[in-house]
């Protein structure tokens, strides 16, 4: 009988930490790598959530260097006493021409386009620029860096964004591509948790999904890309 990693004393853990609220969130625009602050409510978020990730006892903290992302980790850092590395592998997808555009104008330039990025197709590129399978992949590698760098039992916080956090799921419990978009997006300032499988056996996957898009219940809810 296969013991999943949930149950397993050794078992390291992963969180994926969305950033705070920004005003672009609040707006409505795709920011991808555009390098929009924390609006006062998103920094309210981030220190709140830190208060409850910081009880998790992460070893690592690893972040996209964007400044939302950034100073959201740095939070948790702060009261966790641990420094905070930066990785733009951990970036926003790439949205080129799409970013800073509202997601009712995307639409209405982009139509074709935009239809099959929201229906989950893995090969479309935002805005001309990446597609998921180019996320996934950078932040695949990024991940497995730095998991590499716990010990067992212990703990690593990936703080990234919506999208990028979505690809870095769905690559690490090895979905195919063409099945990404079960994985549903995370609000502003929400985590997911997946434990290493230890003991595999029969097991066809090293990561179990344990908590997807859990959050403080009165945090307001934002667009899932940014």
């Amino acid at each position: 009988m296969t013991r999943y990693a949930h149950a397993h004393p050794e078992a390291r853990r992963i969180v994926f930490w969305r950033h705070g609220r920004t005003e672009w969130n609040h707006s409505g625009l795709f920011q991808g790598q555009e390098d929009i602050d924390l609006d006062d409510t998103g920094r309210e978020q981030a220190a709140r959530a830190a208060e409850v990730l910081v009880t998790k006892q992460p070893t690592l903290i690893v972040s996209s260097d964007l400044r939302r992302a950034a100073d959201t980790a740095g939070m948790l850092g702060e009261l966790a006493g641990l420094p905070v590395v930066y990785d733009r592998r951990l970036r926003e997808t790439n949205a080129g021409s799409w970013q800073g555009l509202s997601f009712a104008e995307i639409d209405e330039q982009f139509p074709d386009d935009n239809a099959a990025w929201r229906g989950g197709d893995p090969e479309v590129r935002a805005g001309g620029a990446e597609n998921r399978i180019d996320v996934g992949g950078r932040m695949l590698a990024a991940v497995t860096e730095a998991v590499e760098r716990i010990g067992p039992a212990e703990t690593l916080v990936v703080v990234s964004h919506g999208g990028s956090i979505r690809a870095a799921l769905a690559a690490l419990m090895g979905l195919p591509p063409e099945r990404w978009g079960a994985v549903a997006g995370l609000s502003n300032c929400h985590w997911s948790e997946v434990h290493e499988v230890v003991d595999r056996d029969e097991a066809l996957f090293s990561w179990q999904l344990t908590e997807h898009n859990v959050g403080l219940g009165s945090l307001p809810e934002e667009p899932l890309e940014g």
